[in-house]
């Protein structure tokens, strides 16, 4: 995907996006119905008074206020209820929440088309045609209405909520996770040795931020290697975390630059490829709903709150979707490779068993429960998959074991826990 249509799917996930285009075609069909006589012969209209339209757009405009207001009340007390009890990196997920957008927008959207079209026809500006098209419009906007607050009603029993939001974080991972397993490199061909390319003679492009890698343009890269007849090789994938002088790619030329290829040119264009910000991103990153699903464990197993239930369910997830990664991405042929010269790291299967367990396994150490959960899962998962995968789940059962060794005060527990065992 390139960097341009990355950075657009970005703002369509905004709600100031939406609610602006629809409050746009509220104002459109509220101003295009005083043209109407223009297209709408007058023996085909029927007559409707203005009073009566008044009295509707009236009721919708003060009703709409009130219902937007009282939304936007329910949802930031969403965001606290979830930044208290779930993870404060959840909340960019019910931010985005297409349901609670399109009923906000839409609630914006009656709004404006009832102020505008009040104010024009307080200036007499409807003829009987306009009359006819607004009263119909205004019909439109009510069943909208009406479809909306039914949606929404029915949305508000579960937004926000420990287990939506766990099945949220589900399913986004679980999108990632098949997209990396559909193109695990990203179009590009596999980095397995990445101290080769370090003793070469490849020149370093350095960050000059500091921030999370949430994208980088495999076009761009692509296009600038094909020009400067340069191999790529990245240094860092989607999820990394950069400092000032951390290596983004390394880039071994083919033969010597031309004059248009300074320095500062190629660090700049490969630079310009990647995009960090403050916080990591769900889309293609794996890990990230794997590590805020692993936060919404580690805080049911707070002292605070106190609920190993959760933990339990959120180990259920992680089994599910680790089983989905157990195969490993299908290796693509030669010919299928979009692009060539541009070399990717691997995703670490390692690390996502580190990220997936092991901080449930620290803060969840004492309680039998979920040492219990724990352990069968990974037995589970220590069957599935080629080698590495195997070895991933039997490091965290290992770990796992000596937390609750040193954890649990009673021997029964020690010995249940022991009879579960882990097949080499």
């Amino acid at each position: 995907m390139s960097k341009w249509r990355w950075l657009l799917l970005q703002y369509t996930r905004k709600l100031w996006v939406r609610a602006t285009l629809i409050g746009a075609i509220g104002i459109a069909a509220a101003v295009l119905a005083s043209l109407a006589d223009r297209f709408i012969p007058l023996q085909f209209a029927f007559e409707i008074s203005a009073d009566a339209i008044d009295s509707l757009l009236t009721i919708i405009a003060s009703s709409m206020l009130a219902v937007t207001t009282f939304s936007l009340s329910v949802i930031t007390a969403a965001f606290w209820s979830a930044t208290a009890n779930i993870s404060p990196r959840a909340i960019k997920l019910l931010a985005e929440d297409r349901l609670t957008q399109n009923v906000l927008s839409a609630f914006v959207g009656s709004f404006l088309f009832s102020i505008v079209g009040l104010v024009v026809l307080k200036a007499g500006v409807y003829n009987a045609q306009g009359r006819a098209v607004l009263f119909l419009f205004t019909i439109a906007v009510l069943v909208l209405i009406v479809v909306a607050l039914m949606r929404w009603i029915d949305h508000l029993t579960r937004f926000g909520r420990v287990g939506e939001t766990s099945e949220r974080l589900e399913c986004v991972t679980r999108e990632a996770i098949e997209a990396r397993l559909k193109n695990p490199y990203l179009g590009g061909r596999p980095l397995i040795d990445p101290g080769h390319v370090l003793s070469s003679d490849a020149m370093a492009v350095t960050s000059v931020e500091t921030g999370y890698v949430i994208h980088f343009s495999m076009e761009q890269l692509a296009s600038f290697a094909e020009d400067a007849k340069a191999k790529i090789y990245l240094g860092v994938t989607p999820g990394s975390f950069v400092y000032r002088d951390t290596v983004l790619a390394w880039i071994r030329f083919d033969a010597p630059l031309g004059s248009e290829f300074d320095q500062n040119v190629v660090t700049d264009a490969i630079r310009d490829a990647f995009t960090l910000d403050d916080h990591r991103s769900f889309d293609e990153d794996p890990g990230q709903g794997i590590s805020v699903l692993s936060e919404i464990g580690q805080r049911a197993l707070s002292p605070g709150i106190n609920d190993p239930g959760t933990a339990i369910d959120v180990i259920g997830r992680m089994a599910r979707l680790l089983t989905m990664w157990a195969n490993g991405p299908a290796q693509k042929p030669e010919d299928e490779i979009v692009y060539p010269d541009v070399h990717v790291p691997p995703l670490e299967t390692a690390e996502l068993f580190a990220a997936a367990f092991g901080p449930i396994a620290r803060d969840g150490a004492s309680v039998i429960e979920v040492q219990v959960k724990l352990r069968e899962t990974l037995r589970a998962l220590a069957r599935l998959g080629d080698e590495s995968f195997r070895s991933a789940a039997r490091h965290q059962a290992e770990v796992a074991m000596k937390r609750a060794e040193a954890a649990l005060v009673l021997d029964e527990e020690k010995r249940r826990l022991d009879m579960i065992r882990i097949d080499d």
